[in-house]
């Protein structure tokens, strides 16, 4: 099993991250290190102002002159993924930082949770699946998810037999999704959504 943990807008995140007032306002990040900037990601209330991935910051401007313009924090996004891998060896031994804002957890039959380790210290049974019962897995990857909001990081996870489903699903997840019927979860997802994964 695995499970992908997974930082929705990532680089607009870090960058506006401990600004809570921002979150209200329509905020667009650019690459200030590109010849000509374009607006790379932007939150919500930007698209719902017209606002799209592409725009230079003066066309953004035309259509809302509230728009933010940020520049992407490097140093903040490090730090973001120091957090998230911090929590995300918290649930498995095996973590991959699979790209910026995203890692992915593997669960084996040999690692127990350090709870599953007490239990079996008091002579108390252990269930399969790596010390772990799907409910039980669900339950502590939305405990990470829970400790990253408390850092200020919003992040949502996939749970599922695979690493490629894990992280499809972490995209639509809300904020955790644990798939268990692989076909059915797939079959009614459009083709643009499973190129994410490859899956096509």
């Amino acid at each position: 099993m695995f499970a992908t943990i997974y930082l929705p807008n990532f680089y607009l995140q870090a960058a506006m991250r401990h600004q809570p007032g921002l979150c209200a306002k329509p905020v667009a990040l650019i690459e200030e290190q590109e010849k000509k900037p374009v607006i790379v990601q932007l939150n919500d209330v930007a698209e719902k102002a017209g606002i799209d991935k592409g725009m230079t910051p003066s066309q953004a401007l035309a259509r809302s002159l509230q728009i933010v313009i940020k520049v992407r924090a490097r140093q903040q996004e490090k730090s973001i993924q120091k957090i998230l891998l911090h929590y995300a060896f918290t649930l498995s031994p095996f973590v991959e930082a699979t790209a910026p804002g995203i890692c992915t957890v593997q669960f084996t039959k040999w690692h127990r949770h350090p709870a599953d380790n007490q239990l079996a210290r008091h002579g108390e049974s252990v269930p399969p699946y790596g010390g772990r019962t799907g409910s039980q897995s669900y339950q502590n990857v939305l405990r990470v998810i829970e400790q990253l909001t408390e850092c200020e990081i919003r992040a949502q996870a996939g749970i599922a037999v695979t690493p490629d489903t894990s992280f499809l699903a972490a995209h639509l997840a809300r904020p955790v999704l644990h798939i268990e019927k692989v076909k059915e979860f797939l079959a009614p997802l459009p083709i643009e959504t499973l190129a994410m994964t490859g899956t096509t």
